[in-house]
């Protein structure tokens, strides 16, 4: 199965500088709970991100898949360098983290989707690409003083 998650505000804002733009720690603790020992697939500049937090502790994952076109090795991942490739060929329960260009090669490939809307006016620089929610049902909602949680779920699964 794959799945997508991620954080974005209303008018689908995920990443300012290579960072998150806000600091929720509810949405970064579902973010954890979901994802935490899961197999992933992020983007280099997700991963290196994503290094900057975690500085010298190991990321959370159970497997890192990181896509690049670069030279670059890295030493706690596998590289791909042909995202689509992967995704058609995959096995794996997956979990695709970011960012908006691994995201938006993702979509069609995605079983389900873990939306967090953030609410509040934030500036940026990255945008989840535009989709349709046509092929997907809406499976829960919770909403909190400061986030609403959607999962969808592929209509054909």
């Amino acid at each position: 199965m794959i799945n997508l998650i991620w954080a974005m505000t209303s008018n689908r804002l995920i990443g300012k500088n290579n960072k998150i733009p806000w600091h929720v720690k509810e949405d970064l603790l579902y973010y954890k709970e979901k994802t935490k020992g899961q197999v992933v697939l992020m983007g280099e500049n997700t991963y290196y991100s994503l290094k900057g937090y975690y500085k010298d502790k190991p990321l959370p994952y159970g497997k890192i898949y990181v896509a690049s076109l670069s030279d670059n090795v890295f030493a706690d991942a596998v590289k791909i360098d042909d995202v689509v490739s992967f995704l058609k060929e995959n096995k794996e329960d997956l979990f695709v983290v970011g960012g908006a260009s691994i995201y938006k090669l993702a979509l069609d490939y995605a079983d389900r989707l873990y939306i967090s809307i953030i609410k509040g006016d934030y500036e940026g620089d990255t945008y989840f690409p535009s989709f349709s929610l046509d092929k997907f049902n809406l499976i829960s909602e919770k909403e909190t003083e400061k986030v609403k949680y959607l999962v969808y779920e592929r209509k054909d699964i």
